[in-house]
């Protein structure tokens, strides 16, 4: 492990930001312009984000590493970049929809104020940045490179799914003495949850500000799709009557 200890928007955090903000410029200029039916860029992405995030969380569970109060692969940032991938390489429009609510608002929170402990070049380090920045980019890019936008329908698939998440693992922290998600106290570093108030007050109002901004985001989607066209075999056409 590095000893070097992570400041916030130091040398290292501006440069992550950085790699993210060129990241976004290139997706959207790029991948626009690209013939690309098969979306090769998104596969190509998905094999990257899988390759660099998958053996960095495996390191997490060798002795040097291993800590089942801080390394789990339980946080709401890394299921994010596992649906990510599946997004990716599918186009499935619920993992489309996680990955856009998730990536767009929880996990750009917490590229914000990230709660890091080493440096660059420690292999958490890496991991924080690779996973955060990815899902980022998987976001941007089946967004609004693609035009796979949400609905309502998924809007709710994403609130459940979020839900069910919450419940598992404020569980698990109650069982093993973790705080994953900060879902049992808020972290040790400077956040935004500092502005909603003592614990339980302050998951609560996250619940209902995400619900909120998640509906927030869906809606100029839903308002730009056209109604589809009906199916004439769902409504075959009237028989004409004779005179």
């Amino acid at each position: 492990m590095d000893d070097r200890d992570f400041t916030a928007y130091g040398a290292s955090h501006l440069g992550a930001v950085l790699v993210l903000v060129l990241g976004i410029v290139v997706l959207l200029a790029v991948g626009r312009r690209l013939r690309d039916p098969g979306d090769l860029l998104g596969k190509t992405l998905a094999v990257f984000l899988a390759l660099a995030v998958l053996p960095l969380q495996l390191l997490y569970f060798t002795p040097g590493y291993w800590n089942p109060v801080r390394t789990l692969p339980v946080q709401l940032c890394d299921v994010a970049a596992v649906v990510a991938v599946v997004a990716l390489w599918t186009h499935l429009r619920w993992a489309v929809a996680l990955t856009y609510f998730w990536g767009i608002t929880l996990t750009t929170q917490a590229v914000i104020t990230p709660d890091l402990s080493t440096d660059f070049p420690d292999l958490t380090f890496l991991l924080f940045w690779v996973m955060h920045i990815g899902t980022v980019w998987a976001a941007v890019h089946l967004t609004w490179t693609r035009g796979i936008h949400p609905d309502w329908r998924r809007y709710g698939v994403a609130v459940a799914v979020t839900a069910v998440w919450a419940v598992a693992v404020f569980c698990l922290n109650l069982a093993i003495g973790s705080n994953y998600g900060y879902l049992n106290a808020k972290p040790g570093a400077a956040t935004a949850l500092d502005l909603l108030g003592p614990w339980p007050w302050y998951v609560l109002a996250e619940v209902a500000i995400i619900a909120a901004v998640w509906a927030l985001m869906t809606w100029p989607w839903v308002g730009r799709e056209a109604p589809a066209p009906q199916d004439s075999r769902d409504h075959p056409p009237r028989p004409r009557l004779a005179p």
